[in-house]
């Protein structure tokens, strides 16, 4: 779950807060899992619950612009041809999906649910998660390979 938490809000202490509001929200209503569903993805449902609940208060409160990429990008500048300056237009480039397809690509990449496992977390047909698994796939790989959807020059290389 935390790790999850990490690849959706990009800030450790967030991740943690994320963490313990779906930790807590699954105690609170520990009476409605139902012991034929894998407390995992029980749990990542409600991570995925809070996370959009955290969004639609942020965006009630305040229009924040999204951190500075190119920023991170220059500070890595000094680590070209290593592991850092790769993790960075990683980080870059999952940053620039829409959250829909971040959320979906994260759940089925880096948690390894089965499709029909994120629809059930994200509440969405198990289509729509093939759809957005595929596109976020494509934006991924034309972000780091310095391109943006409609082919123009995007990202700075590090490595």
């Amino acid at each position: 779950m935390r790790r999850y938490a990490r690849s959706l809000v990009f800030d450790v202490d967030r991740a943690d807060d994320l963490v313990q509001s779906a930790l807590e929200r699954g105690l609170t209503h520990w009476h409605q899992f139902d012991q034929q569903r894998d407390m995992l993805v029980w749990l990542l449902s409600i991570a995925h619950n809070a996370h959009m609940d955290q969004r639609r208060r942020d965006q009630r409160l305040s229009m924040l612009a999204p951190a500075d990429l190119q920023d991170l990008q220059d500070r890595a500048g000094g680590h070209a041809g290593t592991d850092v300056g790769l993790r960075l237009d990683l980080v870059a480039a999952l940053a620039r999906l829409s959250v829909d397809q971040r959320e979906t690509l994260l759940l089925v990449c880096v948690e390894q649910l089965s499709y029909a496992e994120v629809a059930e977390v994200m509440h969405v047909p198990v289509g729509t998660v093939m759809s957005r698994v595929c596109r976020a796939r494509a934006a991924m790989r034309q972000f780091l390979e310095g391109r943006d959807r409609s082919g123009a020059p995007t990202l700075r290389r590090v490595v």
